[in-house]
């Protein structure tokens, strides 16, 4: 019998005209079926990832308005408890890169359930901690659990959600970040004015449960998630194509050196709020975080501000707000002072969601490991901010602190101006070899 096609082949041309419609029309394009603002899925979508989001910051900084107050209960200096902070970061920036490969093989949805419910459990045991040394090390398991999140919710979302509409929706889970980061703060301040600071972290542990629970009921269940592999020479093949991106790799660095700046300020203004000349009560100084409001709405508005500047303008943008809010900070006077947190807040959320957001777009393969690299540097950036940051203002006071952020703000400028020349560079070789064909 002769192959089919030789018997297409062999028919007359005017053959074609008698085939049905549904031979000769061509075959429909392939519906988009990634979430859109406005479509289905979206909003449950958007809301569950708040959620994870408010619970991760809430969680993962729950301590740090109440460095104060733990240093007078333990009888610490501020670098000293500042490591309950910096024990979280730390453990996260560790953690993320290894538990991202996990979301690889068993999914984004899973691991970031799991990830959340051990963080909750371990936040609920936070309070009973009997000494600083059993805080810090607890602090520690909850922030290596707490890593299983930020860089699986990115790969979902770049997965999930068409590209155009990404930045937005990176910028509403970074928005819950903010809005986490604020209530945390706002929620403890108050509860350890009127009992203690063990009661507030149960209270923060008790609103992470309420977040874990709708986050769970929410979310959208994976519709173009493929596993991948385990394998320990794949993820490192992976890894080592994400270190050799020179952009990914100045996005990394980026988004350390601005969370160096905000990990530093937070870790340290309860110290300078309690204190001469402003002398504020516990329960104040917590709502001073409610400026985090700033920040959800600079993040939010970070894809309207890269279609008008472009990535680097944006940057810019949002480098010298956080320098100007430094700067303004060195002020006596309470409002030059808040003034100051709200262009540092809204400096960092921007760029940060400039910076997360074109990692998503920039890797095409291994995006939660390209996304967990940028996490593991963003917390290690927190890390190291905290600690230097608490050393900075016991040895030179609040000013030594605004130092170390504007060497940081200066560091983001240098990457970026690299950034800049390196392309122009590339283009011109381009331009070169093209015009030699």
């Amino acid at each position: 019998m002769p192959p089919a096609s030789s018997k297409a082949s062999a028919q007359p041309a005017g053959a074609l005209t008698s085939a049905s419609p549904s031979d000769s029309a061509p075959a429909p394009a392939e519906t988009d079926t990634r979430l859109t603002p406005g479509g289905p899925g979206y909003r449950r979508m958007s809301f569950a990832l708040f959620a994870a989001g408010l619970a991760t910051f809430a969680l993962l900084y729950s301590t740090q308005a109440l460095l104060p107050a733990i240093s007078a209960d333990f009888a610490v200096t501020a670098d000293t408890a500042s490591w309950t902070v910096s024990a979280a970061t730390g453990a996260l920036a560790l953690f993320v890169l290894p538990l991202s490969a996990l979301s690889e093989r068993f999914g984004r949805r899973t691991l970031m359930t799991v990830s959340l419910t051990v963080a909750v459990v371990v936040g609920l045991l936070v309070p009973f901690a009997p000494d600083l040394g059993w805080l810090i090390a607890l602090r520690a398991v909850q922030g290596a659990a707490l890593a299983g999140l930020p860089a699986s919710a990115m790969a979902y979302l770049a997965e999930e959600v068409r590209p155009k509409a990404l930045v937005a929706a990176i910028g509403l889970f970074v928005a819950g970040n903010s809005i986490g980061g604020m209530s945390g703060r706002v929620l403890t301040g108050w509860v350890a004015q009127a009992w203690d600071w063990r009661a507030a972290l149960a209270a923060v542990g008790l609103m992470a449960l309420v977040c874990a629970l709708a986050f769970r009921l929410l979310l959208p269940a994976p519709r173009h998630f493929r596993a991948g592999s385990l394998r320990p020479r794949v993820l490192a093949r992976t890894v080592r194509g994400h270190l050799a991106n020179p952009l990914l790799c100045r996005l990394y660095v980026i988004g350390a050196l601005f969370m160096t700046v905000f990990g530093a300020v937070y870790t340290v203004i309860g110290y300078r709020l309690v204190g001469a000349p402003f002398s504020l009560p516990q329960g104040v100084v917590g709502s001073i975080f409610l400026v985090y409001l700033v920040g959800t709405a600079s993040s939010a508005a970070a894809g309207r501000l890269v279609g008008r500047l472009g990535r680097r303008g944006a940057l810019y943008l949002a480098v010298g707000t956080t320098a100007s809010g430094l700067l303004l900070s060195l002020s006596d006077g309470l409002a030059a002072v808040l003034l100051g947190l709200v262009l540092i807040t809204a400096g960092f959320f921007a760029g940060h969601a400039v910076a997360s957001s074109s990692v998503s777009r920039t890797a095409t393969q291994g995006r939660a490991q390209a996304s967990a690299l940028y996490q593991s540097a963003y917390y290690f950036g927190s890390s190291v901010g905290g600690t230097l940051g608490a050393f900075a203002f016991h040895t030179g006071g609040w000013a030594g602190t605004v130092l170390l952020g504007l060497l940081a703000v200066l560091g983001v400028v240098s990457v970026t101006l690299y950034g800049s020349h390196a392309a122009r560079a590339e283009r011109r070789v381009l331009v070169a070899a093209a015009a030699h064909r």
